[in-house]
């Protein structure tokens, strides 16, 4: 009975973390495009932690309720299975009519993740269903075969490389939202407004090189460098209406007042007066999306030196928590946020910062690209340089966090295998070591091919250090548990 109130008990957990404050509201002519629009929608690598991690509880519980009424192990996996990813489907369409909550498709894969992570967790921990796995793959035949050991073992180092999937999708740009403006000088709430000018804005969804980002500064020949990729274009005045070039997107409009300080260098942007397009600039955001790179290119300068918020100069975004980037100024300061999977909604996880860019009123010529990992920021010549690589940038804590939840796992597949092969010594040691180290160096160098990311000692020594601590207290409670059997 405690057990099934362990179920409905983690089933609320579900509900309440997924569904409150409970602001539902009814959708007009629902219909089966409403669905597949509102599932439009891409998680942030700290969503999959958090839904991995919430239905934990339901997979433990479930499969601690079907051990006690004695259902055989491949039955438990599939009713394991059928309740998280039922609940997780009624929680996703529930979410379609609460205007704080976005279903994603991504959503129902890690909820049925973690409810089978939680029933391999029940299995470790209840004495009597560890006991049988250790036995059942004492009495394996696979055991006395180094042959079949060899080929798990490719499988292992093979799970490796698919667990650096995830690190490598938290610096792309599939989590950018279509439905945002393009916006100079505020936000479309009208409270982060910027003061200052800007001359001309053009974006490309591919990063470019060092090369065509000198040829830019020397020669300014935007449609021979990156013609081919340009997706907007604007040439800014003082006037009512700016017209994209290129004719992919929308014209900006003037908001608010226009201004009364003319300018012929660009238009004059303030409190009472920013620019936003006519409608969401959804072929910029969906081409961005697909490509997850981009260059902007723009002119600008200050009015205040002092102004922080930070103030918008450049954004695509729908209010100050959601965006998909942001150009903007904190006191002297210019300030950048990219909306990724690791970064979240609002691009704002990690700090971003050029300092010195607004100390004067000057004008500066500004290009921002970015390829998966790595932004750079080029100031006026291609010698003044700031990049940031995001993997880099990861607060500690979360990275403690990240690695332990891709790496214990692998712990506990290592486990497993070394008992397989504890009877053939030599190549057991092999098993041990070259399982505990490999994953940590596999993951490490798939990142810095892929991302442009620094080698790092310190990700690969705390990749081993959670593969190896995962198979040293699993290998100490086997013992324990055994040692325990033969005493009684």
């Amino acid at each position: 009975m405690n057990n099934f109130f362990f179920v409905i008990l983690s089933i609320l957990a579900v509900f309440i973390a997924t569904l409150y404050p409970f602001n539902f509201f009814l959708i007009d002519n629902f219909s089966i495009h409403t669905i597949i629009t509102s599932f439009d929608n891409a998680s942030s690598f700290q969503d999959l932690v958090n839904n991995i991690l919430l239905f934990m509880p339901l997979g433990f519980s479930s499969t601690a309720f079907l051990q006690k009424i004695k259902i055989k192990t491949i039955s438990k996996l599939f009713i394991v299975v059928f309740i998280s990813a039922g609940l997780s489907l009624t929680v996703e369409m529930l979410q379609i009519f609460l205007p704080s909550r976005s279903p994603t498709p991504a959503d129902l894969i890690n909820n049925t993740i973690g409810g089978i992570v939680g029933m391999i967790c029940f299995y470790i921990w209840h004495s009597q269903s560890f006991i049988y796995i250790l036995s059942s793959l004492e009495n394996s035949n696979i055991k006395n075969s180094v042959k079949k050991i060899t080929l798990l073992f490719f499988g292992y180092i093979l799970l490796s490389f698919l667990i650096s999937i995830p690190w490598q999708s938290t610096i792309n740009l599939s989590n950018w939202n279509l439905n945002y403006s393009l916006l100079l000088g505020n936000e479309e709430t009208g409270d982060k407004p910027w003061h200052g000018y800007i001359s001309e804005v053009h974006i490309a969804d591919k990063a470019i090189s060092t090369k065509d980002v000198l040829e830019l500064f020397d020669h300014k020949s935007y449609l021979k460098t990156i013609g081919d990729y340009l997706i907007g274009s604007y040439q800014l005045t003082n006037k009512l209406s700016y017209q994209d070039s290129t004719g992919k997107l929308p014209e900006l409009l003037s908001q608010g007042q226009s201004p009364k300080i003319q300018n012929k260098k660009g238009v004059v942007l303030s409190s009472s007066h920013w620019l936003k397009t006519k409608t969401p600039a959804t072929l910029l955001s969906k081409r961005i999306r697909q490509t997850s790179q981009f260059t902007i290119i723009t002119t600008v300068a200050t009015a205040d030196t002092t102004q922080t918020g930070p103030g918008r100069i450049i954004s695509l975004s729908s209010n100050t928590l959601h965006r998909n980037f942001t150009l903007g100024q904190q006191g002297k300061d210019l300030d950048l946020r990219v909306r990724t999977p690791i970064t979240g909604e609002n691009g704002a996880e990690m700090k971003l910062s050029i300092p010195g860019i607004f100390a004067t009123n000057n004008f500066h010529s500004l290009i921002i690209t970015y390829s998966p990992g790595t932004l750079k920021v080029y100031v006026d010549n291609v010698q003044n340089l700031s990049s940031f690589n995001l993997l880099e940038l990861i607060p500690k804590y979360q990275r403690i966090f990240y690695y332990a939840l891709t790496f214990i796992p692998l712990g506990i597949c290592l486990t497993f295998l070394t008992i397989l092969a504890k009877r053939k010594l030599s190549f057991y040691k092999f098993l041990v070591s070259s399982g505990i180290i490999l994953p940590a160096l596999i993951v490490e160098t798939i990142l810095v091919i892929n991302t442009g990311k620094s080698i790092d000692i310190a990700n690969i020594l705390l990749g081993i250090f959670f593969t190896g601590i995962t198979m040293l207290l699993l290998r100490l409670r086997a013992a324990f548990l055994v040692k325990k059997a033969v005493i009684e």
